[in-house]
């Protein structure tokens, strides 16, 4: 599990840095899917340990613990409106630029002419 993290935020990062706004969406994913496998981990997945279900009796204590799972839920929640947002954000920014390559925007201007 923890393996798998680290190769998650290593390409998330290693994506992040990348020119393209294709590689930039992606890399915000992979660090999305990272995140909640860390909070997974840090949580102590139990196997064949239900959060809620108490076999008949409400006393046991030996249950999963359901907070770790709520916060992946609300973290993917919170992912989709990041993702959606940074996809119309970059829709529009190659709308006004023509260009999307982000070396090539710090020297064009609004019309996409060379400055």
């Amino acid at each position: 599990m923890a393996i798998i993290t680290g190769l998650l935020y290593a390409a998330g990062l290693y994506l992040l840095m990348q020119r393209s706004f294709i590689k930039l969406v992606i890399g915000i994913v992979l660090f999305g899917h990272a995140s909640n496998f860390f909070l997974f981990a840090a949580g102590g997945i139990t196997r064949a340990m239900p959060a809620f279900v108490h076999d008949g009796n409400p006393m046991v204590n030996e249950l999963a613990d359901p907070l770790p799972q709520a916060l992946v839920l609300t973290a993917i929640v919170i992912g989709l409106g990041i993702q959606a947002f940074a996809i119309v954000l970059l829709k529009r920014v190659y709308h006004v630029t023509g260009t999307s390559d982000m070396d090539k925007l710090r020297t064009t201007d609004r019309k996409g002419a060379d400055v």
